[in-house]
């Protein structure tokens, strides 16, 4: 755990919590060659990127930082934050420290909401504004890896305001469309269709009636892609307000090692799970 040991402490005691052999360091209180090791590394990552040596040495006293560093030398094997700070501020030092996976574009974000149709796996709902072809191609096989560790097989549908080509010019239909061809060039024996609007997604009867030849004729879309964070994020705001489902998320999808960001005021339940992703995660790399 990081942060005061005082004040952790003090809330282990009020909330009567077994937790007599937890490690808990204080950043700002570590070590001074653990500090002066970090400080010096975030400055070699970042020293082209706007940082002076003194600032980096500064920066790596904060929780979200320290964590970070902790994660990329091994000292951790992942790192789970959010619970009291803004999203922007706790993945930050994730892409800055740990960064994207060799070979990515571009790291992206995915919402697991739990319905009655079972998990819906929503994606990219936190990172990428304006996604290109090749990147929604990406944010498909990222998704798609990670609703495989569930051990489901992703049924990916492309969403947006038209059908197979119903919308000729539009610039979203036009790009997910292409993105779908892709996809299916890549991986053709992957179960994916678009472009389409969300409701035959879910509605087979319709999309098989009207849409024989697609290959979620057969059975409901579980994995979803938007064509930009705006419709995304207020899909997935409304689906979790108007339905009061669970949610797990939001998951980071591309990151070097495991790392969980919260939603700021997460509850324990949601927590819980996203340790548990974490762990999953790290258990694999090992």
């Amino acid at each position: 755990l990081l942060g005061k040991e005082e004040t952790i402490l003090k809330v282990i005691a009020q909330n009567q919590l077994q937790l007599s052999n937890v490690q808990i360091l204080d950043p700002a209180k570590a070590e001074a060659t653990v500090l002066e090791d970090f400080g010096n590394q975030f400055f070699e990552l970042r020293k082209r990127k706007g940082f002076t040596l003194e600032e980096a040495h500064t920066i790596v006293k904060r929780r979200s930082y320290f964590g970070a560093m902790m994660v990329k030398n091994g000292m951790a094997d992942a790192m789970i934050g959010g619970q009291t700070r803004s999203y922007p501020e706790t993945i930050r030092p994730s892409l800055q420290i740990i960064g994207k996976r060799e070979g990515l574009r571009k790291v992206s974000g995915m919402y697991i909401l739990m319905s009655r149709f079972g998990p819906l796996f929503l994606a990219d709902t936190t990172i990428n504004f304006d996604p290109s072809v090749e990147e929604l191609v990406e944010i498909a096989e990222l998704a798609a890896e990670e609703v495989r560790k569930f051990n489901i097989t992703p049924r990916i549908a492309f969403l947006t305001y038209s059908n197979f080509g119903s919308v000729a010019n539009g610039p979203a239909p036009k790009r997910m469309r292409e993105a779908v061809f892709a996809l299916k060039k890549k991986h053709p024996d992957w179960i994916v269709d678009g472009e389409m609007q969300a409701h035959l997604a879910f509605d087979t009867e319709l999309l098989k009636a009207n849409h024989p030849f697609s290959d979620l004729a057969d059975g409901r879309a579980n994995t979803f892609i938007f064509p930009n964070l705006s419709s995304a994020n207020i899909a997935y705001n409304m689906i979790k307000e108007v339905a009061n489902i669970e949610k797990i998320g939001p998951i980071i999808m591309g990151l070097n090692k495991p790392v969980k960001i919260l939603q700021m005021g997460a509850s324990v339940r949601e927590i819980v799970n996203m340790v548990s992703l974490a762990v999953v995660d790290a258990q694999r790399i090992e």
